[in-house]
């Protein structure tokens, strides 16, 4: 156990959990009682019976979200079902307040079916103003998305969506600080999971070329002639839609040639020799946590110009928390009902542009930019 891990150990014993659910005003007298629980209560309890939309004037709906995860892919960690994945919830719910001001509720599954999953979901959807998901494996994770649009309330995979969206914002400035051009660069994408899929489909909304994209997973190229994707339908997509010369072959292949690679994978799956095989002034964006595809010194020893990882002691930190508080923010902000890939593209662009002079080592704003949360609710409440 390293150092970090056992004083990580040490904090989460003594605070026994980092969020606590408290009353906004104190109860001191009578007065307070009747007009907080009954009989007041009563009259905020009628008024919503009567006009639902009065439980956003009335209760804690219009600024609350559920942080719900059932431990299944859980980032770097796999699946740990969800006792082990409530450390993580609790942590992704205590970012939602610190940033944006949001009230979170961690709320950890039992796994199921998606059917079930989704149902009970929707059972408790009541109490909050937005879902967010987190930490389901794919595929069961785009038919859980899918089947909760119609709850009348934003619900986001973060994992799907809030990656895609910082992807997307690093790699506009990284394209300025290389010289290229979105619809002329070739990309490679490693992992057609959850994350990988939605980064190609929003690159492919803002402009990329989708025939230039070669979708890896750890059987290679992913292409229309592949055999053994015929059961998974989001690879099947993703062969309908990408590499439209059906290249074939290893990662290391594929990347040769390449302007950009994108890892959504595992440790240590490139070294610099295949960074060196990429286009000159390469854009390396590996975000495996806690270890990349490649370590940034590596990669920058291989040729790369823009290098882009997960983690906080490297520069170019592709962080979800730069998009999700800002995202439910705006949402809940315009009592939104979906989130659409209009909200998805502004929030993007509102980053990028959070950067006014990208250089190889900052291509993205801080987590600690506290005009992050600002910028992005105010682009999705536009696109709302």
């Amino acid at each position: 156990m390293n150092e970090l891990d056992k004083e990580s150990l040490e904090l989460h014993e003594k605070l026994k959990g980092k969020i606590a659910v408290r009353g906004k005003v104190a109860i001191k007298d009578k007065k307070d009682l009747s007009l907080l629980y009954t009989p007041g209560v009563a009259a905020a309890s009628r008024a919503i019976a009567q006009d639902k939309e009065k439980i956003y004037d009335y209760t804690m709906k219009g600024n609350s979200v559920a942080v719900i995860s059932d431990g299944s892919a859980v980032l770097g960690l796999g699946n740990i079902g969800p006792a082990g994945a409530l450390p993580v919830m609790e942590g992704k719910a205590m970012l939602f307040n610190a940033f944006a001001g949001i009230d979170a509720f961690p709320i950890c599954l039992q796994q199921a079916s998606v059917e079930e999953t989704i149902r009970t979901i929707k059972a408790i959807a009541p109490v909050f103003g937005g879902i967010n998901l987190e930490d389901f494996k794919a595929p069961e994770c785009f038919a859980i998305e899918d089947g909760l649009q119609d709850l009348g309330i934003p619900v986001m995979h973060d994992d799907q969506h809030g990656t895609a969206i910082v992807v997307l914002a690093g790699l506009l400035n990284a394209l300025q600080v290389a010289g290229k051009k979105k619809d002329q660069v070739k990309i490679v994408v490693n992992g057609a999971g959850a994350a990988g899929t939605a980064i190609i489909k929003l690159l492919i909304e803002d402009g990329f070329n989708a025939g230039s994209i070669i979708v890896c997973d750890r059987s290679g190229a992913i292409h229309k002639k592949r055999n053994d994707i015929n059961e998974n339908g989001s690879k099947q997509e993703l062969a309908r839609i990408t590499n439209k010369n059906n290249v074939s072959g290893s990662l290391k292949e594929c990347i040769a040639g390449a302007d950009i690679f994108i890892g959504v994978s595992s440790k240590n799956v490139i070294d610099k020799q295949t960074v060196a095989s990429m286009n000159k002034n390469a854009i390396v964006f590996a975000m495996a946590n806690p270890e990349p595809e490649i370590m940034p010194p590596d990669a920058l020893a291989g040729g790369a110009l823009v290098v882009a990882t997960g983690r906080s002691d490297f520069p170019n930190q592709i962080n979800n928390v730069l998009a999700f508080p800002g995202i439910f923010r705006g949402a809940l902000d315009a009592r939104a009902k979906k989130i659409t890939m209009k909200m998805k593209l502004g929030a993007a662009h509102a980053l990028a542009n959070l950067v006014k002079n990208p250089t190889k080592d900052a291509i993205i704003p801080s987590a600690f930019d506290r005009n992050v949360v600002q910028v992005v609710s105010e682009a999705v409440k536009k696109a709302a």
